[in-house]
């Protein structure tokens, strides 16, 4: 078989596994301030509107649109809090992310990157780069910027190409196009 259609078929059957996939939002954060505090939602507090070219209504807006919504694999945090060795682990909140994601299909958010999903009936992303942890990391706990540097471990960040809503458990899938 050529190179090249190998490559094709490759890239169709990554799609077609990235569709089968379960995956959902676990947790919801917004940003209250540049640096300060992440308000966890609650599943009582219902939907959040996500906007195009935005991000969550209610977080403060990112430097550029590419980056209008963050999110982080559950399992690596968690994997990050047992390493670390802390006392009392941190929030995934902390992490300053605005989506915590749940699923057993990936080990990793790398397998996202350039992806289109779309979260729910409605909103769809398009997964534009890794996010790499600043200083505020360390802030909260020496080597903990360092911890999340691997494997994507400090999550993926998305431009918003169709805003809606989005809630806790609401699933995530990957889409055609």
């Amino acid at each position: 078989m050529p190179f090249f259609l190998w490559l094709v078929l490759e890239e169709r059957e990554c799609g077609k596994v990235m569709q089968e996939m379960k995956m959902q939002i676990a947790g919801l954060a917004l940003r209250t301030a540049v640096g300060g505090p992440m308000r966890e939602l609650i599943a009582e507090d219902g939907r959040v509107a996500v906007e195009v070219d935005g991000g969550l209504v209610g977080d403060v807006p990112r430097k550029t649109a590419k980056r209008g919504v963050t999110f982080l694999l559950r399992s690596q945090w968690d994997a990050v809090m047992r390493e670390m060795g802390l006392p009392m682990p941190l929030p995934w909140y902390e992490r300053r992310s605005n989506v915590l994601i749940e699923t057993d299909a990936l080990s990793d958010l790398g397998g996202l990157m350039g992806q289109r999903i779309r979260i729910g009936e409605e909103v769809e992303l398009l997964i534009e780069g890794e996010t790499d942890p600043c200083g505020v990391m360390e802030a909260l706990a020496a080597g903990l910027r360092e911890a999340l540097t691997p494997d994507f471990r400090g999550g993926v960040f998305g431009r918003v190409l169709v805003g809606g809503t989005i809630g806790i458990g609401d699933e995530i899938h990957a889409v055609d196009g």
